[in-house]
């Protein structure tokens, strides 16, 4: 079997800090690699595989920006179809745009929709709803409109990530500055817990960070930036427990689960994919408000870490991934 895995051009894959969508391409390469499979990674040409990778954008939009994303990702995806026929699937992370594609090659596309920036994409995947074959990343980012080939849960690797059966006392936040992630909603739990607040993550809203974060920074309040993935795992490793206040449907959320394979249990607002990756009570708490987040703060201490890192690396790792996914394919393939 050969396989083209197509990976965004913002930013390297896998990145360097933040980047989920190539953090998923890369992972998903790397283990059909280990599993036998003639995979190759499409990708920027500073992107990092023990497969094979072929690249015609030397670095992403994101960490040049003297680059027109636009044009970046036509000639990406273009050079990638052009060269269709020596690949039997190919597996699109590149969101809506390949589907245009797919009815001019042979190769089959399986599409993992990473979720639905608006309403106003869906049209297209509508239009190529019974040629191409959809995955979704929870059962909570469905759409009712179309059809799905299965789900399947994004899968990291356990080993990459400190199981730690003691912490410190700190809270924190791990994810981009936008008010969808919660951030300061985290800090509002942070004071009324009477804890302290380690805030990371790029900024993605510089007017939300200046008005609804920067003000709150002290040494109570810290925030450090964008955190690669030593960092991230000494952060979420040493946590008392991860902050998840999100304000909008996740159709996953990547750091929760990088938190439980660190054992360190996870406060989220009950919304999106939340509950299909917390178990309530067990792994962390889902709440709906500020105050039900502070109660479940004071009752951290009930969670077992063990069970965390147990119950994650279990669930999503990135052997599980690629088993699912390769189920997929030869149920397309009838292999």
């Amino acid at each position: 079997m050969k396989v083209a895995v197509l990976a965004p051009v913002a930013w390297r894959t896998p990145p360097r800090h933040y980047g989920p969508w190539e953090q998923m391409a890369s992972n998903l390469t790397e283990g059909l690699h280990d599993q036998g499979i003639e995979a190759t990674l499409f990708a920027t040409a500073d992107s990092l595989t023990a497969a094979k990778l072929d690249s015609v954008v030397s670095a992403g939009y994101e960490e040049d920006r003297n680059q027109d994303a636009k044009v970046l990702e036509c000639l990406h995806i273009s050079h990638l179809m052009e060269q269709a026929s020596s690949f039997d699937l190919i597996h699109n992370h590149f969101d809506f745009l390949p589907l245009s594609y797919s009815k001019l090659i042979k190769p089959p596309i399986v599409t993992t929709i990473h979720g639905f920036s608006s309403e106003k994409i869906v049209p297209v995947y509508q239009k190529y709803n019974t040629h191409c074959h959809y995955v979704s990343i929870s059962d909570a980012n469905r759409h009712p409109l179309l059809n799905y080939a299965g789900t399947v849960y994004n899968g990291l690797d356990p080993a990459a990530f400190t199981f730690k059966p003691a912490t410190e006392d700190y809270l924190l936040f791990f994810g981009r500055i936008h008010r969808d992630k919660g951030t300061a909603e985290a800090i509002q739990i942070a004071l009324k817990s009477n804890r302290k607040l380690i805030i990371a993550g790029i900024i993605q809203d510089e007017h939300y960070f200046k008005n609804e974060v920067e003000p709150h920074l002290n040494e109570n309040i810290v925030f450090l930036g964008a955190a690669g993935p030593e960092k991230r795992d000494e952060l979420l490793g040493s946590a008392y427990a991860l902050l998840h206040p999100i304000g909008f449907d996740e159709p996953f959320g990547l750091s929760v689960v990088e938190s439980m394979l660190c054992g360190t249990p996870v406060i989220a607002y009950h919304r999106g994919a939340m509950p299909e990756l917390i178990r309530h009570g067990e792994t962390g708490f889902l709440v709906n408000t500020i105050e039900q987040a502070v109660e479940a703060v004071k009752n951290i201490s009930f969670i077992d870490r063990s069970l965390c890192r147990k119950e994650a690396a279990s669930r999503f790792s990135m052997d599980k991934m690629v088993e699912d996914y390769l189920k997929i394919y030869r149920q397309i393939l009838k292999t």
